[in-house]
């Protein structure tokens, strides 16, 4: 009964290596012969930058981590997107030199100042919304119509009541981020239970809402014509449901500007800090992002990624609901054939460009702000203002494109380090800890 069971069962016990069985050797004992120089190093080595695809890797924001890299690969990409686009000034038959400057003379004027701060301030919270989206990897192209139809019913909702401040304005502030989130929250349920892409869905949502806003701004529904023109829009919002411009809290710090800035302009700063907080310093940020980096590890370490993509999709839609606020609350006071449209699309290309960081979109969106700005004075000098349109599209992709290739080769730089230890058998981890010791 002992005799073909015994040898298996004895031989792993006798088989050391001096005993000359190679297979006990090198199988079960093999490992251990080697003392675990070679194979742990590659366990305890330094991991480089992480490693994900590219296309998630540009919607999430990564980038360089070295210090250096970080600040001059943007001032890489910008100075390569300087010199583009001044050979396509030239190509026009434009001087670029003349050109550039024209724009920078006209761009910091007073009032073109305070317009640029009004522009990038609409252009943040757009690039904001879309970032939230960008860090779980979805793709919210639907913002463009959330904030346009979260504005309209806001604008309704506010011209209809009367309520004493600060109640109104954030009745109407309230409303539009509800409006937003729940229209985003469509494309969400849509892609967890049926598996519609969000791409999709929130572009047929976009087309929708556009409809929607149509058929409700009529003077036999929700709209009234406006006197003297062909205009429509909805009812005002009351005095007490308006924002007042910062004018004056400026003025009590030495700025004094000519135009009216944002009331609201402060909101969109707290937006951004409330983002940056959320993403990297609460448990909901860390599932956002790991759900989006790996849905399958997120279900095994107890997150749900369907539900993350409800959530996220409701967070960016309530986000874009305050795109409309500081131009309907603070300026027009009413939404009519006007209201600013097409700030979703532009806050795409804002968010790529600030890399999903509040100060990268803040910087990002005076950028545009400012090249939308000085786009008019360009005819004065025998440019189309449409090339302004090619240079934010140039600076977009050079920053995109730079980044990416920065990445990459810190990437190898740090497999190589890698691949040095492992040749070398040494451990420079384990080799800094036993010196320190």
């Amino acid at each position: 009964m002992s005799g073909p069971n015994d040898g298996p069962n004895d031989g792993p016990k006798d088989g050391d290596p001096q005993d000359g069985d190679p297979k006990g050797a090198r199988e079960p004992d093999g490992p251990k012969a080697d003392d675990g120089a070679e194979p742990e190093p590659a366990k305890t080595a330094a991991p480089g930058p992480e490693v994900v695809p590219a296309w998630k890797a540009i919607l999430r924001g990564l980038g360089p981590t070295g210090l250096a890299l970080k600040i001059g690969a943007p001032l890489l990409a910008l100075a390569i997107s300087l010199v583009i686009t001044m050979i396509l000034l030239r190509i026009t038959g434009a001087d670029p030199f003349s050109s550039i400057q024209a724009m920078i003379d006209y761009g910091t004027t007073e009032n073109s100042i305070v317009d640029i701060v009004n522009r990038a301030t609409r252009y943040y919270l757009s690039a904001v919304a879309v970032a939230i989206g960008f860090r779980m990897a979805l793709l919210n192209i639907g913002v463009d119509g959330q904030y346009r139809l979260a504005a309209f019913m806001a604008a309704v909702l506010g011209g209809a009541l009367t309520l004493p401040a600060p109640l109104g304005q954030l009745l109407v502030i309230v409303a539009a981020m509800a409006v937003g989130g729940l229209w985003a929250a469509i494309a969400g349920v849509l892609k967890v239970t049926r598996g519609v892409s969000e791409v999709l869905s929130t572009i047929m949502l976009n087309a929708i809402a556009t409809g929607l806003i149509a058929y409700l701004l009529n003077d036999q529904r929700l709209a009234e014509v406006r006197p003297g023109s062909n205009n429509v829009a909805t009812p005002e919002i009351p005095e007490d449901g308006r924002v007042g411009p910062l004018n004056g809290m400026l003025s009590a710090i030495g700025i004094d500007l000519p135009g009216q800035v944002y009331g609201l302009l402060p909101l969109a700063i707290v937006v951004g800090i409330v983002f940056w907080v959320v993403i990297n310093r609460t448990r909901f940020g860390f599932d956002l992002r790991i759900s989006g980096l790996s849905p399958s590890a997120a279900q095994a370490s107890g997150v749900s990624a369907r539900r993350m993509i409800v959530y996220t999709m409701v967070a960016s839609g309530m986000v874009a609901g305050l795109i409309g606020m500081p131009e309907l609350l603070g300026a027009s006071h009413e939404y009519s054939l006007n209201f600013p449209a097409g700030l979703g699309f532009t806050g795409i290309t804002i968010a790529l460009l600030g890399r999903n960081h509040p100060v990268g979109i803040a910087l990002a969106a005076l950028l545009f702000a400012f090249l939308d700005q000085t786009s008019d004075v360009l005819q004065s000098v025998d440019v189309p203002k449409e090339i302004v349109g090619v240079m934010q599209g140039v600076v977009v992709l050079t920053v995109v494109i730079v980044y990416e290739l920065v990445r990459r080769w810190e990437i190898r730089l740090q497999q190589r380090a890698v691949a040095t230890e492992l040749a070398t058998g040494h451990d420079l981890a384990r080799e800094s800890t036993g010196s320190s010791s």
